[in-house]
């Protein structure tokens, strides 16, 4: 009979409650403390194993790495896969070494069963580089050479004298990486600009708009200025082939593995480390100074290396195009269903067509964005205003404005059924007292009920906000590529340029995870990249509730 009470009672079901709210709260957690583990934690200097490693043959061969991980199974599973494993195990352990130097051996991960490998060592020499190609290399440093002389011998005085000649030679990389990005990439835009204003010239005398005279005095000009922007470029190019003489004086020789010593390119260096050598401060210091590379740096070795700075400035680009787009189309969209338009069947209708509307797959936006914006209108775009740049399309290919777009297409029923939900809870009072003092209908409407519903709308845009900074499916049809070159935004007329091509992080986890050559290398990088993109969306709501807040509390001060 108590039982029976305590259920009448509904205890059990807010019990019920408060424990599956736990549960997804634990799970939520959980996910966000794995990923956030296994991403970040793979900037941490890792400390570097020595071991022999017994071959079946019955020789040995010396291993110099780190460990990644760890796994034990049956040992008839490994007897099965062809391996030479002792009678007397039954379970085997084998552990995955991150060896590096793929362009010495072929590969930078192996499996090495533990019963064939000695005890393992730390040695303080031993060292970790971070090279722009060939992923990382492992080995004992013995010789600094420039231009072929050696200038420093032995492991510490070379050790002592390799961190200086990095930092200079990063220095002059980034000087190169400058020229290469900014001075070049702008001749390069002007002399695109020049060609194709050369092509107007003459399509402007074969169309009869202009005379003969008046064609060759254009062309003259922007022949002179094809000549200025070439004498531009081979200046450049000069002080890029002095900078690339500077930077490839200095080589640093060192003893691998397997005992052969191996020339090392400063030029190629982008840090060098020996982790079991360090303190807890020194490899803390490291840590944040990988971490911020990884989030400021560009992309390399096919996505596994470098960082993720376009992918992350590609999608704040298209999320705050996609808002300014979505905005005002959703907010009058649901101002008209509410306040404007009449009751009846046809608006029925449209409604439940918007709420169908958010239920389609977000690949049928994709489709329809390539078909409807990139071919149809960025065609007839091509055709009216970028005639002289055909067939090479300028909007008539994917790019970001047709991104953002489509995804305020996905999210527009998001917003119209927000703001119409917060239109519907402005009391009628409110409207009656607004007409009762000598107010209009539009009036009342536009300074006294939408300043009431913003935060509704600003609900709506957060919703949207989340939902379109997770897309993949539709934006790999419509603007986002594998790696873009440039950024949407530089210093070049009319300085954002819709047109281009962006990353994103949704697509770089993608990529990166179904794609890559190396998937150990990419591992990683699947899990930071995840994280960055949970942290981005959650700044992102953050600033937006905070915003909706602030109107709240603005709009509830003046109605009191």
């Amino acid at each position: 009979m108590t039982i029976r009470k305590w259920f009448k009672s509904g205890a059990p079901w807010i019990w019920l409650n408060a424990g599956a709210i736990a549960v997804s709260v634990i799970m939520v957690v959980g996910l966000l403390t794995l990923i956030l583990v296994r991403g970040f934690g793979h900037f941490w200097p890792a400390p570097i194993l020595e071991t022999q490693v017994t071959t079946p043959e019955g020789g040995s061969v010396r291993v110099v790495g780190e460990l990644v991980r760890s796994e034990t199974i049956p040992a008839r599973v490994m007897r099965q896969s062809g391996m030479s494993v002792p009678a007397d195990l039954e379970v085997a352990t084998r552990h995955l070494i991150k060896q590096g130097n793929r362009d010495v051996t072929g590969r930078d991960f192996m499996w090495y069963p533990e019963w064939a490998m000695s005890q393992w060592r730390y040695p303080d020499a031993a060292m970790w580089i971070e090279r722009r190609e060939w992923g990382d290399f492992y080995g004992f440093p013995l010789r600094l050479l420039e231009d072929g002389r050696v200038i420093a011998e032995g492991k510490t005085q070379v050790w002592e004298a390799l961190q200086p000649r990095i930092e200079r030679a990063n220095h002059i990389h980034e000087q190169i990486e400058s020229i290469q990005r900014g001075e070049i990439g702008r001749v390069n835009y002007l002399m695109e600009r020049v060609r194709l204003d050369q092509r107007r010239a003459q399509m402007a005398f074969e169309q009869g708009e202009i005379d003969a005279a008046e064609r060759d005095r254009r062309l003259a000009e922007l022949e002179e200025r094809k000549q200025e922007l070439s004498a531009r470029y081979q200046e450049l190019r000069q002080q890029l082939q002095e900078l690339y003489d500077q930077v490839d004086r200095d080589v640093l020789v060192a003893r691998v593995a397997d005992g052969r010593e191996w020339q090392v390119p400063l030029a190629q260096i982008v840090r060098a480390a020996q982790p079991n050598a360090m303190g807890v401060f020194q490899k803390l210091g490291l840590y944040g100074e990988r971490l911020w590379n990884f989030f400021t740096g560009y992309p390399r070795e096919a996505n596994t290396e470098g960082g993720i700075f376009p992918a992350i400035f590609g999608t704040v680009a298209m999320v705050f195009v996609m808002s300014i787009i979505v905005t005002p189309f959703g907010v009058l969209a649901a101002i008209y269903l509410r306040e404007y338009a009449r009751q009846g069947t046809l608006l029925r209708m449209i409604r439940i067509s918007v709420y169908n509307l958010a239920g389609v797959p977000s690949i049928v936006f994709g489709v329809f964005g390539l078909g409807f914006f990139v071919y149809f209108v960025g065609g007839a775009i091509d055709e009216a205003f970028f005639p002289a740049a055909l067939p090479s399309p300028t909007f008539g290919t994917p790019g970001l404005l047709w991104a953002s777009l489509t995804l305020a297409l996905l999210t527009l029923p998001v917003v119209i059924v927000a703001t119409e939900e917060g239109l519907a809870r402005i009391p009628s009072t409110v409207r009656h007292g607004s007409l009762a003092l000598g107010a209009t209908k539009s009036e009342t409407l536009w300074r006294v009920v939408v300043p009431l519903a913003t935060p509704a709308m600003m609900t709506g845009l957060i919703l949207a906000i989340a939902r379109a900074a997770g897309e993949v499916a539709p934006l790999m049809l419509v603007g986002v590529v594998k790696l873009a070159p440039t950024l949407p935004v530089d210093g070049n007329f009319p300085y954002v340029h819709l047109e281009r091509k962006i990353m994103h992080l949704g697509f770089h986890i993608y990529d990166v995870g179904f794609q890559s050559p190396n998937v150990e290398a990419a591992q990683p990088l699947v899990y930071a990249t995840a994280m960055t993109l949970v942290v981005l969306i959650v700044v992102l709501n953050l600033t937006a509730i905070n915003i909706r807040n602030r109107l709240r509390e603005k709009y509830r001060g003046e109605s009191d």
